[in-house]
């Protein structure tokens, strides 16, 4: 049995049902009863709790393999951190995007000291796999202390306005954090956003930027590479 094989071991319906439910919800801003509905119009009748659960499983496994076949990240990262309230509690969400506007992490955390930036420098380094040419931030202290400390040799921009694009990236998450009704816990919410920010920079192709017949070549490349998610 291969490994594709024994991912879906145990569950009845076929992957590529699966496989659709759960890009459907990473992909647009859908409940699992919207999805529930979509499938049940084409004759495929699945509980949206079921849906849930393929969306728990199935989501991080496939952005696992999305990760690993990515072609690289630029040289020069834009990096933000935005309050999340979740049961109550403000918590922020680190997030840093390269020059072409994907997401190179997300990470959720209670602080915005020094600390919590160090930890998100760290697997930020760990993502890359090695250090940037140039970081561009907002001028909160957090983010000088961790890079005196860990990449000192890296450039290190805060002039006003140079963070636009980091700023900006925060918008599919507010999106998708209303039509959720706000994340439920710091686990869920992890989880959904490390997923959703791999489906984002397969399908974010920028079509205002390319011609029709170049955005169609771009999203065939991308659904090839969502069907292969799996093997």
């Amino acid at each position: 049995m291969n490994k594709s094989t024994s991912l879906y071991k145990h569950h009845r319906f076929p992957p590529d049902i699966i496989q659709y439910a759960v890009w459907l919800y990473y992909r647009f801003n859908l409940s699992h009863q919207d999805i529930e509905d979509l499938l049940a119009q084409r004759g495929i009748v699945i509980s949206y709790e079921s849906i849930r659960l393929w969306c728990i499983k199935f989501g991080p496994a496939y952005a696992r393999k999305l990760k690993r076949r990515h072609q690289g990240f630029g040289d020069t990262f834009y990096l933000d951190e935005v309050f999340v309230k979740i049961q109550g509690k403000q918590h922020y969400l680190w997030r840093a995007v390269d020059q072409d506007g994907e997401v190179v992490d997300v990470y959720l955390q209670k602080y915005r000291d020094s600390a919590a930036a160090k930890r998100f420098f760290r697997r930020l380094l760990n993502s890359y796999g090695g250090e940037p040419r140039k970081i561009v931030t907002d001028k909160l202290c957090s983010y000088g202390v961790a890079h005196r400390e860990l990449i000192p040799e890296t450039i290190h921009d805060t002039s006003q306005y140079a963070n636009n694009r980091a700023e900006l990236s925060h918008q599919p998450t507010r999106v998708r954090e209303r039509g959720m009704r706000k994340f439920k816990s710091i686990l869920q919410a992890q989880r959904f956003l490390s997923v959703h920010a791999v489906v984002q920079n397969l399908f974010n192709i920028g079509r205002h930027l390319v011609s029709a017949e170049t955005y169609k070549l771009f999203r065939l490349r991308s659904f090839t590479s969502w069907n292969d998610a799996p093997t």
